[in-house]
């Protein structure tokens, strides 16, 4: 492997992993310390709640989303552990006197399986939230779900 082409999948693996990090802190902060889980269950039933507002979904449907998305949120809670755990292990693969191509590659993929675990456990709520609506109130449901309090997400 060349020079440029090392430099380059430290790139890589360091940015996969912070991309991996910022995108799937359900509970946990940067720091390390996690949210009070009854907050967060109330922000994700306040969040709901405004994305079908102005809406014909009915109390039912709301609760029945907020429970999907809370259930979901648990389960990806515990995948903390395992990216603060990938992310340990790549910080010695890197620091090592040696860098050892094939460790650092079974980490990388990893984290692609950690990522694509996640993904897939949200993507599923997100089709059971969906099948909770009628089209008319999941198209409403999912463009303000999309949108921060100041407005649609950048890029």
């Amino acid at each position: 492997m060349t020079t440029l082409s090392i430099k380059t999948a430290m790139v890589a693996l360091v940015a996969g992993s912070l991309a991996m990090t910022a995108g799937g802190t359900a509970f946990a902060r940067a720091d390390g310390a996690g949210m009070d889980p009854a907050k967060f269950q109330q922000r994700i039933e306040k969040r709901v709640d405004k994305a079908l507002d102005g809406t014909t979904a009915t109390a039912d449907q709301k609760k029945k989303i907020t429970e999907i998305l809370q259930a979901a949120f648990g389960d990806m809670k515990g995948m903390h552990t395992q990216r603060a755990e990938v992310r340990k292990a790549l910080t010695e693969a890197m620091s090592a006197p040696t860098i050892d191509a094939a460790k650092v590659e079974q980490i990388r993929a990893q984290q692609i399986k950690l990522m694509d675990d996640g993904s897939r456990r949200f993507t599923k709520a997100l089709i059971d939230a969906g099948n909770v609506l009628n089209a008319e109130q999941r198209q409403a449901f999912f463009k303000k779900w999309n949108e921060r309090s100041h407005g649609p997400r950048k890029g």
